[in-house]
C-alpha cells in the first residue's frame, strides 16, 4: 500500500507539469519516447534476460506496450483538447475498465456498465455545458483510450507476476516493461513525430528528465509492484486516490482561476458514479454468496 501512495503523490505533480511546460509546445511523440528511453536506461542494466521464459518476456513486453507505451500516446494527445482539471477527472473510470475485463476473463457481463457510461457522459457535459464542441468529446474519448491501456496493464501485470520465479527481484524483470513500451513509442515518433517542435528551454528538458527518470522510470516500477500486494478493491481505490490528489495540485499552483463550481458538478456527477457502481457490485457480492454455499 505504501508504494501506491507514494506513487500517487508523484504522479499528482505529473499532470500539471505536463499540462504547463509541455503540452502544445513540444512534440507529444518526442516527450513519449524520450520518458520512456530514460526510463528503459534506469532498468536495463538490471535486466537479467535468462531470469523467465521467452512468453514471460513477451508478456511482459505487451504489459509495458499497453500501459505505457500506447497510454502515453492517448494521454499527451489529451492535453491539446483538455485542461489539466478534465484530463484529471475523466481518468476516473479506470477502475471501471479493470472490473470490465475482469469480467471479460471470468465471461460474464453485466448491463448496469451501459448505465455507468450514460453517466459518465453527462458528468462531462455539465463541467463544460456552454462549450461543448466536437474538440472536447474527442478529448474525452481519447482520455478513455489511456485508462483502458493503464488498466489492461495493470490487470496484466497482476496476472503475468503470479507466474514469475520467486527468486527472481521485480527490479530484474521490468526492463522488458520498458522495452515492450519502447516498441511503440520510438516507431510512433518516427513516422508521426515532428523534429522541429523539440523542447527549447532548460525547463523543458529539466521537465522531460523528472517526468522520464522519477515519474515513468521510478514510478511504473514501484505502481506495478505495489499492485501485487493489494486486493483489486484497494488497487481499484488508488486508481482514483491520484485524482484529488492532482486537482488539489493543479488548482492551488497553477489554475486558481478556474470554475470550481461547474467542475465540482461534474466531479460529483463522476463520483457519484463511481459509488453507484460499487454499491451494486457490493450488492451483487452478497447476493451471490447464499447461492454459492449450496451444492
Amino acid at each position: 500500500m505504501s508504494y501506491l501512495v507514494g506513487v500517487t503523490l508523484l504522479w499528482a505533480f505529473s499532470f500539471s507539469l505536463i499540462g504547463v511546460y509541455l503540452s502544445g509546445q513540444v512534440d507529444s511523440y518526442f516527450a513519449v519516447a524520450t520518458r520512456i528511453v530514460l526510463a528503459t536506461l534506469i532498468f536495463l542494466p538490471l535486466l537479467r534476460p535468462r531470469a523467465i521464459s521467452p512468453a514471460s518476456r513477451l508478456g511482459l513486453m505487451t504489459v509495458g506496450a499497453l500501459q505505457l507505451g500506447v497510454m502515453y500516446l492517448f494521454f499527451y494527445h489529451a492535453f491539446l483538447l483538455l485542461s489539466v482539471p478534465e484530463v484529471l477527472l475523466f481518468t476516473i473510470f479506470t477502475p471501471l475498465y479493470i472490473t470490465l475485463i475482469d469480467d471479460l476473463l471470468a465471461r460474464r457481463f453485466s448491463p448496469r456498465y451501459l448505465l455507468m457510461a450514460a453517466l459518465a457522459v453527462a458528468g462531462a457535459a455539465v463541467i463544460r455545458y456552454d462549450g461543448v464542441n466536437a474538440g472536447y468529446w474527442m478529448g474525452f474519448l481519447v482520455v478513455q483510450g489511456a485508462n483502458l491501456c493503464f488498466a489492461l496493464g495493470q490487470v496484466g501485470y497482476r496476472h503475468l507476476a503470479r507466474g514469475l520465479p520467486d527468486g527472481v527481484a521485480h527490479r530484474h524483470l521490468f526492463g522488458w516493461f520498458y522495452l515492450g513500451a519502447l516498441c511503440v513509442a520510438l516507431p510512433a515518433f518516427l513516422l508521426l513525430g515532428d523534429g522541429q517542435n523539440l523542447p527549447t528551454s532548460g525547463l523543458q528538458w529539466g521537465v522531460l528528465g523528472w517526468l522520464g527518470i522519477v515519474a515513468s522510470g521510478l514510478g511504473y516500477f514501484l505502481w506495478n509492484k505495489g499492485a501485487c500486494r493489494v486486493d483489486a478493491g484497494t488497487l481499484a481505490i488508488m486508481n482514483n486516490a491520484l485524482i484529488p490528489a492532482g486537482l488539489v495540485v493543479n488548482l492551488v499552483i497553477w489554475n486558481r482561476d478556474a470554475d470550481l463550481l461547474r467542475l465540482g458538478a461534474g466531479a460529483a456527477i463522476l463520483l457519484a458514479t463511481l459509488w453507484l457502481n460499487a454499491r451494486w457490485a457490493r450488492r451483487g457480492a452478497v447476493t451471490a454468496a447464499p447461492a454459492a454455499s449450496h451444492p
